[in-house]
């Protein structure tokens, strides 16, 4: 019996120290193309390359794909089928021209180039996957109508582009993501080291090209405080473990950095609703906005170019603002609808017949604020309460002049605040992500300090650098969506030149 338990004991020794030595190891595989990141730019790079015959490999670090796509809307293009059939009249060097003025030339003019010559094409190629459109809409009222809403929106075509891919051989580790880039001693790509969160099992993937698609690092609150003025003091949208993964990545294999300072930031609003809420819409209307000390601080029009409104609000004491309204205009929401739709989810001319009972959510969270009088609304949200009547006064009495005589805004956007119950609602700062990070050329390939090309080496999407100046650009909607998807195209195309595909 003793020597039983003595073999027993020799054979979990022998199987524990087996499994610690194998542990280290990693799994080899072979790939003409490692894809890191499963969302549109991720996805589309993979299946273009995959469509030119090359092998292809995806990682991605959680466990479904799709990562911020799943929330899109619609995608850029100029001069698409479209906008012809409508005669839509935008052309593709108008829309250049407008997207390098926007960023008063500090955006890279090649790699803006690129994308609008190569957008209409690609509605066309994600239609041939399967991708359904619905007609060209603008972002705001008046705007030129190149945003290209996707039918299902992104989570549509996250599960058309994955299938497609699959398809053609495309494999995908989901809930694998990569540790690091490998290169050989001239700094030419020739590998990938990924570990599964399933196993702890590393992975090594020999490889001619890699492509990084991670989507930025919005959720990475000690790269926003060291690259952008925010921190804490934000909360991103639809972001999940984006944390900056393939920017520094690239950046230890010698990358130059480029955009790493650029939001997409967002309308203002209440943490944590869902794009569906009644109760981020009033939030996010033209009526009247004040800062903590109680003084208005903007033209509340430019929530249609809703990057303006982010701006504006970040330079507010605390970064906080609050909407401020009255029984009246609460009704005027619910029975009239709203003024500033907030993307397809809620639509202008939305009738808010949710807003009452979300109003009560809004009070249990703490962002909404309801009182009889100025002086007990004040209280609440603790503004001197002079300062907000007097505040109040001013731009009731210029609703009654019909002009807004200290900012210019619209007169149809001029609601005055008389009728109690009255109503503020907190708001804080959101970004839809980060736009840069890595530096690359227009054909997506990765630059050193000394700008030559990394061989092998390319980044799309967020964390690619160089299409925006400072700000993101909704004059030509569906921007990032589009990038995504065209820094997809190219560098999949241009993975394919280089390894002799």
């Amino acid at each position: 019996m003793r020597r039983l338990r003595t073999l027993v004991i020799a054979l979990i020794l022998f199987l524990t120290f087996a499994f610690l030595a194998n542990s280290g190891q990693a799994e080899t595989l072979y790939a003409d193309v490692v894809v890191i990141g499963s969302g549109a730019s991720g996805l589309t790079a993979a299946l273009t390359a995959a469509e030119g015959e090359a092998q292809v490999i995806v990682f991605e670090k959680r466990g479904v794909p799709g990562g911020t796509t799943n929330f899109a809307e619609g995608i850029f293009a100029a001069e698409s089928k479209y906008q012809r059939a409508k005669n839509i009249a935008i052309t593709k060097n108008e829309a250049f021209n407008y997207i390098m003025e926007y960023s008063h030339w500090r955006a890279d003019a090649r790699l803006v180039r690129a994308f609008v010559d190569k957008a209409p094409e690609t509605i066309e190629w994600l239609e041939k996957q399967g991708v359904e459109f619905i007609e060209p809409a603008a972002n705001y009222p008046g705007g030129y109508m190149t945003w290209h809403i996707v039918k299902g929106r992104g989570s549509a075509l996250v599960k058309t582009l994955l299938a497609r891919a699959q398809e053609k051989g495309v494999k995908v580790y989901l809930n694998t993501p990569a540790k690091k880039i490998l290169t050989d001693e001239k700094g030419k790509i020739v590998g990938v080291m990924a570990q599964s969160r399933n196993d702890g099992q590393n992975i090594q993937v020999n490889t001619k090209a890699v492509i990084i698609a991670t989507g930025g690092y919005a959720n990475n609150k000690e790269m926003l405080a060291k690259y952008t003025n925010f921190g804490d003091d934000v909360v991103p949208v639809g972001n999940i473990e984006k944390t900056g993964d393939g920017i520094q990545m690239a950046w230890a294999v010698g990358a130059a950095e480029r955009g790493v300072d650029v939001l997409q930031l967002y309308r203002p609003g209440i943490p944590g609703e869902t794009p569906e809420s009644h109760l981020n819409a009033p939030a996010r209307q033209p009526y009247l906005w004040i800062n903590s000390r109680g003084e208005r601080f903007c033209n509340e029009g430019i929530i249609f170019s809703w990057p303006f409104a982010g701006n504006a609000l970040a330079n507010q004491p605390g970064r906080i603002m609050y909407v401020i309204f009255d029984e009246n205009t609460k009704k005027y929401m619910m029975e009239k609808g709203i003024d500033v739709g907030v993307g397809v989810m809620v639509p202008v001319a939305t009738k808010l017949t949710r807003l009452e009972s979300e109003l009560q959510r809004g009070l249990a969270k703490g962002y909404v604020f309801m009182a009889d009088s100025i002086a007990e609304l004040a209280t609440k949200i603790a503004v001197n309460p002079a300062k907000l009547q007097e505040t109040i006064d001013e731009y009731n009495r210029m609703c009654d002049q019909r002009e807004d005589t200290l900012f210019g805004k619209n007169a149809k956007y001029l609601q005055p605040v008389r009728q109690p119950k009255f109503y503020a609602m907190k708001c804080l700062p959101h970004i839809l992500g980060t736009l840069g990070g890595i530096k690359i050329n227009h054909r997506t390939e990765v630059l050193n300090k000394k700008l030559e090309v990394i061989p092998g080496l390319y980044a799309v999407g967020n964390d690619a650098g160089g299409m925006y100046g400072d700000s993101y650009d909704v004059v030509m909607a569906g921007g990032t969506f589009g990038f995504a998807v065209n820094s997809g195209r190219i560098a999949g195309k241009n993975a394919l030149k280089y390894i002799g595909k």
